[in-house]
């Protein structure tokens, strides 16, 4: 299975929740719609068909890129990743 790069997943992963919050806040059209798309491209970068299949999966695979040096991309990557 192809995998998104570590970088780019923490980004589509930040930009989610960055949505969801400005979902909650406003509601606005605009949000919704801005958030089925990187609900989407989140769902088809980690092989799933949820929001939440697709977060718990994108952590699993930002937690394994930490552990290989091979996909790690410098410091930033470090400092992106957060436990929930």
């Amino acid at each position: 299975m192809l995998m998104a790069h570590p970088v780019i997943l923490r980004g589509l992963v930040d930009r989610y929740h960055e949505l969801l919050a400005q979902d909650s806040a406003q509601g606005s059209q605009e949000t919704r719609c801005q958030l089925e798309d990187v609900t989407y491209t989140l769902c088809v970068s980690t092989g799933t068909r949820t929001a939440d299949e697709a977060l718990a999966v994108a952590e699993q695979q930002l937690t394994a890129a930490l552990r290989d040096p091979a996909l790690r991309v410098g410091r930033p990557l470090d400092a992106q990743l957060t436990a929930s």
